[in-house]
């Protein structure tokens, strides 16, 4: 395993801002880590990445303790916070060059040339990093954070603020990094959850409260199947609750209603053999699927 968080806490006073959490992650896999507001995601990720010390447990990064053997286990990470600290009065080829310097990178010059062309800098590279949008700084941080090229890529927030393009360019270029490395970040866009993660953590209130993927997650949450159908004219309600399996028909209006049954039951065979005696005209037909959003509040609710 690429990270092995064991019976993490951190305490602050009586506070348990991570309370007795335990994941792990393996190599390829980008794992989304969500909670509300507080529940202890930054906090985790910063003793993951060496930057708080644990008040009880363990973490390993590529089979190296953080804590005890932090030099070399910080050369296996990238970490993008946030808050991303730039130098703002630097350029950007500058400023990447200054980093893998301090790291003393035998191939830095190199290695900036290739990150540059990675992450879209290409244009911006002889600009002040003071006179870019958000977008391009994000790039410049992310740059930063692969400078070592290592195993782990650690991302808090990391398409916080951009417009819809910049996010759209962020994520493929996380989804393409991703593919080489395990990747762990943390988000609040529900749908980028979906698009990006291989799994998702769930955290609320300092507490580990899913470990999964996400079907799977939207089986556990959702307790009832919704079919969604247009028909060509209005049909009575009455009628469709005749329907074998229906326990509840929603009218949307125009011709649109939801037809709901239990999870495990299928009402599209005797709503055709009802639309065929009927001559009614089915125009569209489609089961709703849950939503992440749905899974992230009904699973923060039952927590609290």
């Amino acid at each position: 395993m690429s990270i092995e968080v064991r019976q993490l806490s951190k305490v602050y006073g009586e506070q348990n801002a991570v309370d007795n959490i335990s994941f792990t992650a393996r190599k390829g896999e980008i794992l989304g880590f969500l909670g509300p507001n507080g529940a202890g995601k930054t906090t985790t990720m910063k003793m993951i990445c060496g930057y708080l010390p644990p008040t009880h447990g363990t973490i390993n990064v590529c089979g190296l303790d953080v804590i005890a053997n932090p030099r070399d286990a910080k050369r296996m990470l990238g970490y993008l916070p946030e808050h991303n600290p730039l130098y703002k009065d630097m350029f950007v080829r500058e400023y990447l060059r200054f980093f893998a310097d301090l790291l003393k990178l035998k191939n830095a010059a190199s290695r900036v040339d290739e990150l540059i062309e990675m992450t879209g800098l290409t244009k911006e590279q002889n600009k002040l990093i003071g006179s870019l949008s958000k977008g391009y700084r994000q790039r410049v941080g992310l740059s930063q954070a692969l400078i070592q090229d290592p195993e782990v890529l650690v991302l808090d927030e990391p398409t916080s603020g951009l417009d819809p393009n910049q996010l759209v360019e962020i994520r493929q270029l996380i989804k393409s990094i991703g593919s080489q490395k395990t990747l762990v970040f943390s988000t609040h866009i529900m749908q980028e959850v979906q698009a990006l993660c291989d799994r998702v953590l769930i955290i609320n209130k300092g507490k580990l409260i899913a470990d999964d993927t996400i079907q799977s997650l939207m089986k556990q949450v959702s307790n009832k199947r919704i079919i969604s159908v247009e028909f060509s004219n209005a049909i009575q309600i009455k009628d469709l609750q005749n329907i074998q399996f229906v326990e509840e028909v929603k009218a949307l209006g125009g011709g649109k209603y939801h037809l709901i049954s239990a999870p495990d039951k299928d009402i599209r065979e005797g709503l055709f053999k009802l639309s065929s005696q009927n001559s009614w005209t089915i125009k569209e037909l489609k089961e709703e699927k849950s939503s992440v959003e749905e899974v992230f509040n009904v699973l923060t609710k039952n927590a609290d």
